[in-house]
């Protein structure tokens, strides 16, 4: 599978790109890599996408080990290598178990996950399987998080899935990962 949008040398790259890329690179993420890399084709795009990414991976109203989860079961739902790859490492740190990473890799549904995790892995799910969530797991999410959490939530599966979409379009490589990639 050939890379479709592949990096763009700096002295091809417009003053808009440019711009856009030293963005990404000043910021927590500290390279231009991922789904930013076929996303500089459309910088304006691209710089919004970063700064809504920026909020919800490091400073959502979940927290990250849960933000963490939540990019996951949306990279496995949408069979995102880049993804998974820079993830799984991230969640594994944060506190997700090894055990409930592997599951949801293997398209199981992870046993052992603690409340909010269980809140937020069932959550997901219905929300990309099912394209809406039941009364039930709502109210669950909306006890342990409130409505700012449950409106991050939200806001990390649609981010996550547009990355999806992104790479899985423009065939994006992953990068080298201590995970294994998806099956």
């Amino acid at each position: 599978m050939k890379e479709r949008l592949g990096p763009i040398p700096v002295v091809e790259m417009t003053p808009e790109q440019r711009a856009a890329a030293q963005a990404v690179i000043d910021g927590p993420r500290g390279a231009l890599y991922g789904p930013f890399v076929p996303l500089l084709r459309s910088p304006e795009l691209m710089s919004s996408a970063q700064r809504m990414g920026e909020y919800l991976r490091y400073r959502s109203a979940i927290g990250t080990r849960l933000s963490e989860l939540a990019i996951l079961v949306t990279a496995r739902q949408w069979d995102q290598q880049v993804e998974w790859a820079i993830h799984a490492p991230i969640a594994a740190q944060e506190g997700i178990a090894p055990a409930a990473i592997d599951a949801i890799a293997q398209r199981r549904a992870p046993d052992g996950l603690a409340q909010d995790e269980q809140a937020v892995y069932d959550f997901c799910m219905e929300l990309h399987i099912d394209k809406r969530v039941c009364d039930a797991t709502w109210q669950r999410a909306l006890a342990l998080f409130g409505e700012h959490g449950v409106t991050d939530l939200v806001g990390l599966n649609g981010y996550y899935t547009l990355l999806a979409m992104v790479m899985n379009a423009a065939q994006s490589a992953a990068p080298a990962s201590t995970a294994a990639p998806l099956p």
